[in-house]
Formats: C-alpha cells, sequence, structure tokens
C-alpha cells in the first residue's frame, strides 16, 4: 500500500508541481487585481439623462413590441441615437426605440462608436481617438457566461493613456464591460492563469468546467497522498519533529508538514469552486420559487406610473414586478432612486426602496414559516450587497431556507439552503479566507492570502526541484 501511495504522488507531483505552483503565484495576483468587469459605478457614471420632455410609447407597448412574452422588466436608458427601453426576461432581452418601438438592436460599428464615446466622456475618459477594434463573440475578457445574451460585442479602443477598451452590447447598445492596459496584463498572471482561462477553452462551458474539475480533483489527492506520507514518515528525536530526507527532500517534507493544513484546505476549495451542484446545491430557485417570483406582470398597470411625471435627472428608470405589483425605479444617482408601486394610496405610493412587508408578502408565498425580515449587517456571516450602495438587503428566514432580497430592485440575491450555508464555509471561506472577523481587519487578511500562499509556492518550487531531478534520473539514462 505504502509503495502504491509513494510512486502514485511521486508521479503525479511530477505532473502537478508546476501547476501548484502557478495556482499559489496567481493566487497572490489575483487577490489584488480581479478579473476585469465593468462596476456599478462606472457603468451608471456612463449614463446619459433620460430625456424626459420626449415622446415615448407606453411600456406595455414596448413589451408587445419586443416578442418577449415572459418579461419581466423593462428599463429605460438614453442613448446617442435617443431614448431606447431594453425589455428583459428571464433568458433573452431586446432593445425597442422608445420613439416608435422599432428594433434598437446595434448592427453597425458607427452607432457602437457613437455610444461608447458618449460613455466614456460621461466618466472623464479621453474618446478622442477611440476606434473599433472587433466585433467578435468572444474574446479573452468576454468568455463568462454573463455576457451570453449581449453577444456578439464591439470592442472599443479609446488608444487613451490608460489603454482602455469598451465593451457594446450589439443587443441593447450598452456597454457592458471596460478593461484597461494594467488590468490586462496582470489579468494574465492572474486570472486567466489560475482559473485555466485561455478563451479557446473558456468559450465552451461544458467542455472547461470538466477539465478544470478533473486538474483539480487530481491535484487533492495528490496532495492527500503526499500529507499521509509526511506524517508517516515523520521522526521525532529528542522531542523534536525531522526528516529522514535530505537536501530538497527534507525542504519538501518540512514544509509541506508546516503548511498542509493550508494546502489541502485550499485545494480542497478550490476544486469545490468548480462543483456547480454536483455536491453542494446551487443557491437557484426551484421552478416552482421562480415561477412566483418571476411570474410575468400586467404590463398594463404601468400606464398608471405614467401619472408621475420622470425626473430630468433620472438616469435610468425600471418597472418591475414584485409580488403580484408592479413598480416604477428612477434612478437619479449611484445611491439615491425613489420607488413607485402601482395601484398603491397616494400617500403610500413612493418610497426610496421596498418594505420589510414587502419582502414577507413575497417569500410567505414562496415558502412555509417565514419569520419577519430582517436587514442584513455589513458584518454579516452570509454577506449580500445591493447593487445600489446604501439599500438594504433583506433577509427572510422560512425554516431552514433563507431568502435574501434587494430593497432596490426586488431581486433575489441569494437563496440559501443548508447546503449553500456549507458552501459559503467550504468553499468562500476557506478560498478567500472571508471569515468576518478578517474581512473586519482586511490589512491582517491581505497579509494571512499573501503569506500562505508564498508559502504554497516556496512547498510547490521543491517539488519542482525534486520532479525535475528525479524526471532527469530516469530520461537520461534511457536515452544514453
Amino acid at each position: 500500500m505504502m509503495g502504491a501511495i509513494v510512486l502514485t504522488h511521486r508521479w503525479l507531483g511530477i505532473a502537478f508541481c508546476l501547476l501548484f505552483a502557478m495556482w499559489f503565484a496567481s493566487g497572490i495576483v489575483m487577490h489584488f487585481v480581479p478579473f476585469p468587469s465593468l462596476t456599478e459605478a462606472e457603468r451608471f457614471a456612463g449614463l446619459a439623462p433620460v430625456e424626459g420632455g420626449a415622446p415615448i410609447i407606453p411600456v406595455a407597448d414596448a413589451v408587445a413590441a419586443s416578442g418577449i412574452t415572459e418579461a419581466t422588466r423593462v428599463r429605460l436608458i438614453q442613448r446617442g441615437d435617443g431614448p431606447v427601453y431594453v425589455v428583459s426576461g428571464p433568458s433573452r432581452l431586446r432593445a425597442i426605440h422608445a420613439s416608435d418601438g422599432a428594433d434598437a438592436a446595434v448592427e453597425f460599428p458607427d452607432l457602437a462608436l457613437v455610444i461608447a464615446r458618449d460613455h466614456a466622456r460621461r466618466r472623464g475618459l479621453d474618446p478622442a481617438h477611440a476606434t473599433i477594434a472587433a466585433r467578435a463573440d468572444y474574446d479573452q475578457w468576454s468568455v463568462p457566461n454573463g455576457f451570453d445574451r449581449h453577444r456578439p460585442l464591439f470592442r472599443v479602443a479609446l488608444d487613451d493613456a490608460a489603454g482602455t477598451d469598451i465593451y457594446i452590447s450589439s443587443r441593447t447598445g450598452e456597454v457592458v464591460l471596460d478593461t484597461t492596459r494594467w488590468d490586462r496584463r496582470w489579468n494574465w498572471v492572474g486570472s486567466v492563469l489560475h482559473w485555466i482561462y485561455p478563451t479557446v477553452l473558456r468559450s465552451n462551458w461544458a467542455l472547461w468546467d470538466r477539465v478544470v474539475s478533473t486538474l483539480s480533483l487530481a491535484a487533492l489527492i495528490m496532495a492527500m497522498l503526499g500529507a499521509v506520507l509526511g506524517v508517516v514518515r515523520t521522526r521525532i528525536r529528542s522531542g523534536l519533529v525531522s526528516s529522514p530526507y535530505r537536501g530538497w527532500h527534507a525542504l519538501h517534507h518540512i514544509i509541506g508538514l508546516v503548511s498542509a493544513g493550508f494546502v489541502l484546505t485550499w485545494i480542497f476549495s478550490g476544486w469545490l469552486s468548480m462543483d456547480h451542484g454536483r455536491l453542494f446545491s446551487r443557491g437557484q430557485l426551484t421552478a416552482a420559487e421562480a415561477r412566483l417570483t418571476n411570474a410575468v406582470p400586467d404590463w398594463g398597470a404601468a400606464t398608471s406610473l405614467a401619472q408621475q411625471p420622470l425626473s430630468t435627472s433620472s438616469r435610468e428608470i425600471e418597472w418591475f414586478a414584485f409580488n403580484a405589483h408592479v413598480f416604477r425605479r428612477d434612478r437619479t444617482g449611484l445611491g439615491s432612486q425613489a420607488l413607485i408601486k402601482a395601484g398603491a394610496p397616494i400617500r403610500n405610493r413612493q418610497a426610496a426602496f421596498l418594505a420589510e412587508q414587502d419582502i414577507l408578502n413575497l417569500t410567505t408565498r414562496l415558502a412555509a414559516g417565514c419569520d419577519a425580515v430582517s436587514i442584513l449587517a455589513d458584518n454579516d456571516a452570509y454577506p449580500a450587497r445591493s447593487i445600489v450602495p446604501g439599500a438594504p438587503v433583506y433577509r427572510s428566514r422560512c425554516g431552514d431556507l433563507w431568502f435574501d432580497v434587494d430593497g432596490a430592485d426586488g431581486s433575489i440575491v441569494q437563496r440559501l439552503d443548508a447546503s449553500r450555508r456549507a458552501y459559503r464555509w467550504a468553499y468562500s471561506a476557506l478560498h478567500t479566507l472571508d471569515f468576518p472577523i478578517l474581512i473586519s481587519h482586511p490589512r491582517l487578511r491581505d497579509a494571512l492570502i499573501v503569506g500562505l500562499c508564498a508559502l504554497g509556492l516556496a512547498f510547490s518550487v521543491t517539488g519542482i526541484v525534486i520532479g525535475w531531478r528525479r524526471l532527469r534520473a530516469t530520461v537520461v539514462p534511457q536515452a544514453a
């Protein structure tokens, strides 16, 4: 048995020592430089005020013109070619010109360039030299599945000092992503390496999932076998731990014993990042819950909301259904908005966010035994954030099932059953060290992540040296 463990660990180690080193080194980079994305603050800063005086068709007509029968949300934004409705359903979205209901998809690069320049100018970026760089379904920075409904994307290179690229959805004409030269360079040695994220592989999600999950599992097995060998081969001399090995093997043994707890939990939690419902629940609504939450509203009810005039300072207006009521959400600032509820008494019609009773009325329809709704604290052990800074996220506990609802737009941020709560600790806490006490002390968390990853990297380097020497001893005599 020990002979089989030694051989398996040896050859798996030779195969995976470089991968381990790559994971630890890129993990340090990823902690400080996340994968490129368009933050909500950046997106909102690039929006133009909606022209309230322009004649627009009713929301119900825009939904009908879109052809999306399962539409649950409609947004009104201002583009360079006029106001546009963006109609969204569970699986697709479509842009409609608010003036006449015509299709508002972006087919030609000239319009994409106008949109990108306007967005950049509002954010204080320099669009003087902006050009269309590409129109494609995928590139290295737009491979995540969240962009699927927007493909193909126009990539506009601003050619500014920061090397900014802006991505425009061909479906809606919205800016959905931006990157800078600094982001791209660091992510080549960060996220792309760490997630094994080359475009050719990641653009095929099912294949990427199988490849990375299999590699992670094999790496975990190798690490577990190494831990067993490390403990079995440990010697105690004069009350001190010692190794029977010499040189690089001894260094590998001792560092392995010191770092075993971190290495095992980190590789295990990294493998769990690819779980995708295999062992733990995915935190998604069931089909029955989704039917209630995403019930198609009577869009004709949105007509009554038109009696409240559009604010000239609104940069985005959204109509959505929540618990059989239609709401209009006027966003006048990144952290400021007004909600108007159709059919409510005048005195209760407008508020900044959904009320706790609104949340409870919905969740009692989703599950039995729901308690009073509470607002999540910033240091909650199961954190969730609203898309609007400062907006409340409500938690409704229905026995063992919890629902976290964004008070700004009514979206369900998290569905937490016992399995999903366990996954939060098994994956997120172990892999990113986002324990509440460490989140409260970010400098300490930074130091721990860098220090532990550096220790894991040193351990991996000893494995690389040993593996290289083993390969040379095995291959060179055979070649001779």
